[in-house]
């Protein structure tokens, strides 16, 4: 199949979705079809890449790391001409997401969707953060879903919060891949060599975007506090972003900082090393929708402690592969469960990599490909039973302009319901 794939974010930037979306690129290509991906431009991004088309965009939005893809040119109607798509992938319901729609419309073809993030829960990277915009960009996203032939869902707890709020199009929970065998190659001696950390000593770690909506003051809090109980414990904190100051200022008030290091963002053989270096992973985001490095902590055999939250409570087992703690759980509380899983006794702590391992299988990369191109085949089946041989101009058309109307029907919508919602109806 051909796969034109839009998403708003994609390598060199880092981070969960463009992880995801450049591991299913890759997958998909492994498989023998062609991938168009269609992405916004990033600073330090290659010069040339096979079978991506680069769009401009403005840089670090709102103070965020992420590009803002100003309109899409005429070009891409020539590419896309030239590439002949049997089916559109969006990753994002806005900007590049309504380009999806477009392109799925104009060329009769399924459109399939990932819901990757809830957006309604980064309302700070906006002046206007309030309760009305949160509710504007929750409708918006799940109208989109509408919109599209099929919705994949990282995991159960959002395919549930879609149905609750309105979703009617078909989701089927396929969670992210992990490359569990990558992962599982990493060499702890090295990792914490790489970190200037002692090799014996108990580490905990933490991997991730550094940014505010990730509850990281707490996080940091917390580690702080487990690293103050014994003075022999070390902290690995891999990943860059706006919340790096603000964790290192809880770490120098606590008197731990020389016991932290920071290494910025890791790829490749140097992230997985410093995964092997952690002897138990800590993670405390509310706002997942699939807690991917919670299985990439445990391919490399780490146990992990959480706090209970959608795409977290599907990856982590308390008691068996690590901790999941209430979401309202004090700080204390969390370093305390650090400290439960770093001074496991050695029995103990093979039962805990082993039982993480086998959690991480369920989310190989391997497994979650086969099931998307399943899709893929079942949406692009439906779509030719019921095509239309009259493919003219008019028909063309015809759809494009049906589909210009749902994007603004579902921005009126949107906008209606954010404003109007009566008290007490909020599905949030």
């Amino acid at each position: 199949m051909n796969i034109a794939m839009f998403t708003n974010t994609y390598t060199p930037h880092v981070g969960g979705v463009a992880h995801s979306v450049g591991g299913l690129v890759a997958g998909l290509r492994k498989r023998g079809h062609r991938v168009l991906v269609v992405a916004p431009e990033f600073p330090g991004m290659p010069r040339e890449e096979e079978g991506v088309v680069r769009i401009a965009a403005l840089q670090r939005f709102g103070g965020s790391d992420f590009s803002v893809p100003l309109p899409v040119p005429g070009t891409l109607d020539d590419l896309l001409d030239g590439f002949h798509p049997d089916i559109v992938h969006s990753h994002h319901p806005f900007l590049l997401g309504d380009t999806a729609h477009r392109v799925s419309a104009s060329w009769g073809i399924p459109i399939i969707y990932t819901f990757h993030t809830r957006y309604d829960l980064y309302g700070h990277y906006v002046v206007q953060d309030s309760e009305v915009l949160r509710r504007l960009v929750r409708s918006l996203a799940t109208g989109y879903c509408n919109m599209c032939d099929a919705v994949i869902a990282p995991s159960a707890s959002i395919a549930y919060y879609l149905h609750g709020n309105g979703v009617s199009a078909p989701v089927s929970v396929i969670p992210t891949g992990v490359d569990t065998a990558l992962l599982a190659s990493g060499d702890a001696v090295r990792g914490r060599l790489a970190a200037a950390i002692p090799r014996d000593v108990p580490v905990v770690g933490h991997v991730g975007r550094l940014a505010q909506e990730k509850n990281l003051e707490f996080l940091a809090g917390a580690i702080a506090a487990c690293l103050r109980q014994a003075p022999e414990r070390h902290a690995l904190i891999v990943g860059d972003g706006p919340m790096r100051g603000v964790m290192q200022d809880v770490f120098d008030r606590s008197g731990v900082a020389p016991r932290v290091c920071f290494t910025g963002v890791l790829t490749g053989d140097a992230l997985c090393d410093a995964y092997a270096a952690m002897d138990v992973f800590a993670f405390s985001s509310f706002s997942e929708t699939q807690g991917l490095v919670l299985a990439e902590a445990m391919a490399s055999g780490t146990p992990v402690v959480a706090l209970d939250a959608p795409g977290v409570r599907e990856v982590v087992d308390d008691a068996r592969n690590g901790r999941l703690l209430a979401p309202a759980v004090e700080t204390g509380a969390f370093a305390g469960a650090l400290a439960e899983l770093l001074d496991l006794d050695s029995a103990a702590r093979t039962h805990f990599a082993a039982a993480a391992k086998e959690t991480a299988e369920q989310f190989s990369m391997d497994r979650s490909h086969d099931r998307i191109v399943a899709l893929y085949q079942s949406a692009r089946n439906q779509e030719l039973q019921g095509k239309v041989s009259d493919d003219s101009a008019w028909r063309v058309a015809k759809r494009s302009i049906e589909r210009e109307l749902d994007i603004i029907g579902n921005i009126a919508h949107a906008v209606g319901a954010a404003v109007l919602v009566p008290s007490g109806t909020d599905n949030g």
